[in-house]
Parts: C-alpha cells; sequence; structure tokens
C-alpha cells in the first residue's frame, strides 16, 4: 500500500503538469485552493464509478420507524458513507428495492446491504487506484494551470486508457459470478449433469 493523501495525489498530478507541488489544501496559493475545490468531487465520482475492491462495504440495515408513503413495506436510512448500491438482499437471496434519496425502500423487515462507500483514507487504497485519481486531477486541473486545451485532451486521453486498465486488474481479483440457475443454462446449451 501506497502512503497516499489527498494533498500528495494533487501534488503528483501538479507536478505531471510542470507546477510547484502544495503541502496543503489551505495553502494561499491559487493551485492549492483549485486542488482543494476539485479534489473531493473527482474522488467521489472516480469511487462511486467502479465498485473497486478496497471500497467495498457490507451492512445489515433494520427498517425506519417511519414506512414509505405507498409502494414498499419499510424504508431503510443508507450508511452515511454510501455511494452506490451493488447488492440488496433478504436471508441471502437479493430482492427488489428502490433508492430513493438517503433511503432503500423494500418489502422486508431488515436489509443486507452491500455498497460502494466513501474510503477517505486513501493509504488504504490499491495503487493503481491512486495513480488513477492522480491522472485525473492532473486532467481536471490541466486547463487551470497550463491554460493549454492540447494538454488537457492528452490527460484526458492518458486517464480513459488507466481507467480501462485499472478496471480490468481490479476485477481480476474478484471469483467468476454465478449467472441464476445453472441447471438452466446446462439444458439451454446441451450439457447434462
Amino acid at each position: 500500500m501506497s502512503m497516499a493523501t489527498g494533498v500528495s495525489i494533487c501534488s503528483n498530478a501538479l507536478l505531471m503538469l510542470g507546477a510547484q507541488t502544495i503541502n496543503d489544501f489551505n495553502e494561499p496559493v491559487d493551485r492549492a485552493k483549485l486542488a482543494a475545490n476539485l479534489y473531493p468531487t473527482i474522488r467521489d465520482d472516480l469511487l462511486r464509478a467502479h465498485p473497486w475492491n478496497c471500497t467495498i462495504k457490507r451492512a445489515l440495515l433494520a427498517p425506519d420507524a417511519t414506512p414509505p408513503a405507498f409502494g414498499y413495506d419499510n424504508q431503510f436510512e443508507l450508511p452515511a458513507d454510501f455511494l452506490r448500491v451493488l447488492e440488496v438482499g433478504q436471508n441471502g437471496c437479493q430482492i427488489d428495492y428502490l433508492v430513493e434519496g438517503r433511503s432503500i425502500l423494500a418489502d422486508a423487515t431488515s436489509l443486507e446491504l452491500r455498497y460502494v462507500y466513501l474510503n477517505e483514507i486513501e493509504n488504504k487504497w490499491d495503487a493503481s487506484l491512486v495513480g488513477l485519481l492522480t491522472l485525473a486531477m492532473a486532467s481536471a486541473m490541466a486547463y487551470p494551470i497550463t491554460q493549454s486545451s492540447a494538454l488537457q485532451a492528452a490527460f484526458e486521453q492518458k486517464l480513459a486508457m488507466a481507467k480501462k486498465v485499472a478496471r480490468a486488474v481490479d476485477g481480476q481479483e474478484d471469483p467468476p459470478q454465478t449467472l441464476g440457475d445453472e441447471r438452466l443454462y446446462a439444458s439451454r446449451f446441451g450439457a447434462h449433469g
């Protein structure tokens, strides 16, 4: 694991752009203010866009005291660090649900939630995710720092390619997923079991 922080990621992005680094988001210089403004949104978007292994959590949710007005029996408040639903179930089975605002609506008495969470501890991230966010910050800051749309386009292209590679590597750590009833697939494709 790296010893990355939000400031070090932004500093490395600034170095890629040929600019001076920063030591703190609160420095009274324009590049620190720019990094501080852009970083949270770009980080959150990147974390939400893919189920990175280092940003997945599980939670068992209890229903709120007040049920929804109609449509579902219960509503469940999402965890404070929630970014994106991966799976919703009850007793090991996936169920029908609907996300509205900061709640999940479902016809269940409890929910098993597997979700992407806001992991703000960058030094617990995979190195490829740190590199990806560094490129994302360089891409976002390229024009404001250098006034070069060509450099911004080059970083956007590097970022797109790096996303593909990082997602593929991250996905290789997961076991293959089962796609429903295996007997149905075996029957359909002529295998006998």
